[in-house]
């Protein structure tokens, strides 16, 4: 039919996306199962059209304001994919007709992109963490209901995981985000607890004090990622290698913001890196039982 011709068109589109943008953690890679990978590429389109509008659209502050409303709005209102014209949307109403994903976990992801429109410092790590919560979790959350793995514990733990993710992502981009955004996604109160001003992102100053401060960011990001681990033992197969491997490219990345002296630096995952991920992802360290 050529319904469907149209809806794999728009799925094959929304794959070439995802594997064109550059990520330190693999999207839709061919780690997950076959039948995943055209609804995962759908929803990271959503999630890259809001980031793109909050971070890279040139208008005015109070147009893309009202883009990623109409965005969340639209989301709300999807139902037959033959009746959308952009195949992002296509791919996606497929996906959420297909799966009955909680739309609220979309409408989320664009409330976090809203925030960043404005909010440029966060006070406490409270603070840091309720951004998280919309900014990252609802991807991890959208997985779990795409294979009917949403149990209470199996969230906890995606929780864990995706906050620990966008911490790290907060972490290798400090200077991107200051320079380009004037945003500082380090709490205050820690900052001002180790001598840190924002005349250190200002002047890209890797002294003793923004060390320290970041070091401490790198070991809770540590303790967050390892909280969730479990998730990738108690997901089977492919869709648990994938889970593993996102967890390990994440960890990765933390060892490498460890070994430098710049905090500023943006750390790249090399060959060698992705083949240590990946040997740790298939053949995972098993927790010795307790004495």
């Amino acid at each position: 039919m050529a319904a469907d011709r149209e809806v794999a068109a728009a799925y094959a589109h929304c794959r070439r996306r995802a594997a064109s943008h550059y990520e330190n953690f693999p999207v839709a890679s061919r780690l997950l199962p076959r039948g995943l990978r055209d609804p995962v590429a759908a929803i990271y389109c959503y999630a890259r059209d809001a980031d793109d509008l909050a971070d890279e659209d040139p208008r005015p502050t109070t147009d893309r304001r009202l883009a990623l409303e109409r965005m969340q709005a639209r989301v709300r209102a999807l139902d037959d994919p033959s009746a959308e014209a952009e195949p992002e949307w296509r791919a996606l109403a497929d996906t959420l007709r297909r799966f009955d994903l909680p739309v609220g976990l979309f409408t989320d992801l664009a409330d976090a992109f809203i925030q960043d429109l404005d909010k440029t410092r966060y006070r406490d790590f409270g603070e840091v963490m309720a951004y998280c919560r919309r900014s990252a979790n609802p991807v991890g959350r959208l997985l779990l209901h795409l294979t009917n793995h949403a149990s209470p514990e199996n969230l906890a733990c995606s929780d864990a995981v995706c906050s620990a993710l966008q911490l790290i992502n907060f972490y290798q981009d400090l200077d991107q985000d200051f320079a380009e955004h004037g945003r500082i996604y380090v709490p205050e109160d820690e900052m001002a607890v180790h001598g840190v001003t924002e005349a250190h992102f200002r002047d890209r100053v890797s002294d003793f004090r923004m060390r320290s401060l970041m070091h401490h960011q790198y070991g809770r990001a540590d303790r967050l990622l390892r909280a969730g681990a479990p998730l990738g033992r108690a997901l089977r197969g492919r869709l648990g290698l994938e889970i593993r491997a996102i967890i390990q490219g994440g960890a990765r990345v933390l060892w490498r913001l460890r070994q430098q002296e710049n905090v500023f630096s943006r750390p790249r995952l090399r060959t060698g890196d992705w083949v240590l991920v990946l040997g740790r992802s298939v053949a995972p360290k098993r927790r010795r039982p307790p004495l």
